[in-house]
């Protein structure tokens, strides 16, 4: 037998469009199992891969003796266990891209570049100590209804929808489930791992602290760690090692740490699981939370999903069996409605636009109540989803504006650094001091940003004084303030000491943070949102709002020594509207009934299930005859399921151009799962075979995004 006996199939990362198969056969002298880390010459780069399948004997035929040999195996790692291969091999198929694309997407960057002698190296270097050791957790009284929730999670198999106010405890009872599993181990395997999400980055630390104080002595230094991508190559490349020994016991991270390897994993917690950040919106368009609930199934560890605002398609599929309905949802709805210390909800005040004087930022009513709480020494938080001082510019004698010359979108005035910021492809350039059109000197900005708010606030609240005698201190926290790291941090801490008398934002401070001494949230600008062409606007709006109100009155002990009770206002010309009116009454279940029977009127999702096929083209003409030449080549080819799967006419999409490339879009719609996905997988030779056409040659890239939040 030859040296190179053994041919093994390699994941390697080729994208779907690139017409590359899912898997690719390498020569090897030694048998190699499923899972294992490989580098493998590829064209003229070696990169790394990852072994799928292994089969002995190549034979002697001239196709097995033309097979490369594998260049390197990281044989100080061990393989990747079947349950993660599992999980990559159903987010490929399903979200329709290749499979070593999704595998190696998953895997730490550095990663893909160690060489088996380098990684042999890092993997020498002394960690931390383990807690063999072990002390006991000091465990904080649970309410009746957090016991409650607890001991249903301990007793039944899920998965868990916790339906919990903001305030009322859901962290804790994470905390205490996760131990419960830890603790379940028996230690004759694998130890037992959790999985902990969040939405967004600025949250990890904060829920990092808890965790890591809470577990530390009873599991060791290196028991908690993070994974997301603020994290250095290093830092991310050290933590998914953690993970993947079993040395790591939990894992905070957001999306992407749905894909760690976790051979030991017991239990997975989603929180603010409506959020629609756990959906990638780049390459492989995963839904972090839908493949958490995957994994968690085929792993056999319990699924904990929590929100004080679950998504519809959440709500609706923990519902309870009724009549009408015998079989339920498949989720187990949880509830815990009574915020901790028995600390009340804000009451919402809504002032309506219509009678104020206009071009007015802040209300009489509302500014009067800022002054009094800053006064009483407490703090405010004034929130408008929309960075920078103002969205365009604007001049008055020839019309002009501040367009983006790369895209259908205006450059937003950031007066802080006098530059002009396309929010979308980031083109920036200095204010001109005169009309580009007419060099008339009389631009203006038009419409408001947290830029411009932070300085009005400035100016409204000049004289005010805090109780030390002290001027009012206003901080903004949006993506322009928190570029440096660390700024963040930073910035946070300074209004958990009490420094800051105002905190004015964007939606990164609206939910998840536990501002103690913060009474009064006001929405200054929230109608954008009601009339939008997205069916889902309504939904997040009520989320942000319900969100961003939790932050008030968090410590019902300081409310109580304050003698007041927190508030949120709103600022609206629809003060009526249905989303307010749920607002005002705190009562998601009454606006979630509206919205479901809306959606299912309109066979919208959850009672739909949808897909966008995406174009990106030189021209708009180009993109959207690609698409439609796609949809005419489905309907000639009589694909599987095509009775059941509405295509609709291409169009371009709300923002068509972005960095000089036109997009268009077209939604695909079915009333089954399951078919829509035959579907897919059967038109993806008739996309190939489109692009390839010598008329869509100007067609840059094609995608399809399964289950899209934005259409």
């Amino acid at each position: 037998m030859s040296a190179l006996s053994f041919t093994v199939q390699v994941a390697l990362h080729t994208p779907s469009h690139s017409g590359v198969g899912d898997l690719l056969s390498y020569a090897c002298e030694r048998p190699l199992p499923p899972g294992t880390l490989v580098r493998v010459p590829l064209g003229s780069r070696e990169v790394l891969g990852v072994v799928w399948e292994a089969a002995e004997g190549p034979g002697d035929g001239p196709a097995d003796r033309a097979l490369r040999p594998v260049a390197g195996v990281l044989d100080g790692l061990a393989p990747l266990d079947a349950g993660w291969r599992r999980l990559v091999g159903f987010a490929a198929r399903y979200y329709q891209r290749a499979l070593g694309e999704v595998a190696l997407a998953a895997l730490p960057p550095q990663l893909r570049d160690l060489r088996p002698e380098q990684l042999a190296r890092r993997l020498r270097r002394p960690g931390p100590a383990d807690g063999t050791a072990a002390e006991t957790i000091k465990n904080i009284a649970l309410s009746a209804e957090q016991e409650s929730v607890r001991a249903q999670i301990s007793a039944e198999k899920g998965p868990f929808l916790l339906f919990g106010s903001t305030g009322s405890g859901k962290t804790e009872v994470y905390l205490r489930c996760v131990q419960e599993v830890l603790e379940a181990d028996p230690g004759d395997g694998l130890p037992a791992q959790a999985l902990v999400m969040v939405p967004e980055i600025n949250l990890t630390q904060q829920l990092e602290e808890r965790f890591t104080s809470r577990f530390t002595g009873r599991f060791g230094a290196g028991a908690v760690v993070s994974l997301h991508s603020g994290m250095t190559h290093p830092q991310r490349l050290k933590s998914w090692l953690a993970a993947h020994s079993g040395q790591a016991r939990i894992v905070l991270g957001t999306r992407m740490a749905v894909f760690a390897s976790l051979p030991g994993l017991k239990m997975i917690v989603v929180d603010e699981e409506h959020d629609p950040s756990y959906k990638q919106q780049e390459g492989a368009r995963y839904s972090a939370r839908d493949l958490a609930l995957w994994r968690g199934h085929a792993q056999g560890a319990k699924v904990l999903l929590g929100s004080a605002t679950p998504s519809l398609e959440s709500w609706h599929a923990s519902r309870p069996a009724t009549p009408e309905d015998p079989g339920g949802g498949r989720y187990v709805r949880l509830h815990m409605p009574s915020r901790i210390g028995a600390g009340e909800l804000p009451k919402v005040r809504r002032v309506d636009m219509n009678q104020q004087p206009r071009r007015t930022v802040f209300s009489a009513p509302l500014l009067a109540a800022i002054t009094e709480r800053i006064a009483r020494g407490e703090q405010c938080m004034v929130l408008l989803n929309r960075r920078g001082y103002a969205p365009v510019l604007h001049c008055a004698d020839c019309e002009w504006k501040s367009d983006c010359p790369h895209c259908s979108a205006f450059q937003v005035f950031h007066k802080q650094d006098r530059t002009l910021r396309c929010h979308h492809c980031g083109y920036t350039v200095r204010v001109p001091w005169a009309c580009p059109g007419c060099g008339s000197p009389d631009i203006a900005p038009i419409g408001r940003g947290t830029e411009q708010l932070e300085e009005q606030l400035g100016t409204l609240l000049a004289g005010v004084l805090r109780p030390d005698g002290q001027p009012v201190r206003i901080a903004r926290i949006d993506a322009d303030t928190t570029r440096l790291k660390g700024a963040l941090e930073s910035q946070l801490a300074q209004v958990h000491s009490g420094e800051v008398d105002v905190l004015v934002g964007t939606q990164m401070i609206a939910k998840g943070h536990d501002f103690r001494r913060i009474t009064l949230v006001a929405a200054v600008q929230p109608d954008g949102a009601l009339f939008s062409s997205d069916f889902r606007a309504p939904e997040r709006l009520f989320a942000l709002l319900m969100q961003a109100g939790g932050r008030a009155g968090r410590d019902a002990a300081y409310m109580a020594a304050q003698g007041s009770r927190c508030e949120m206002w709103v600022q609206s010309f629809h003060p009526k509207h249905a989303v307010f009116e749920a607002l005002r009454q705190h009562d998601y279940p009454a606006f979630a009934a509206q919205q479901l029977q809306e959606r299912k009127d309109a066979a919208m999702p959850p009672f739909a299930f949808q897909a966008l096929v995406r174009a990106d083209a030189r021209t708009q003409e180009v993109a959207q005859a690609f698409l439609s030449a796609a949809s005419a080549a489905a309907h000639a080819a009589g694909l599987p399921g095509l009775e059941w799967v509405t295509l609709y006419p291409a169009v371009p999409l709300a923002i068509q151009r972005v960095a000089n490339v036109e997009r268009a879009q077209m939604l695909l719609e079915s009333p089954h799962r399951a078919v829509l996905q035959r579907f897919l997988a059967a038109w993806q030779p008739v996309l190939q075979a489109t692009r390839s056409q010598p008329e869509h040659k100007g067609l840059v890239r094609w995608l399809v995004d399964v289950d899209p939040l934005t259409i």
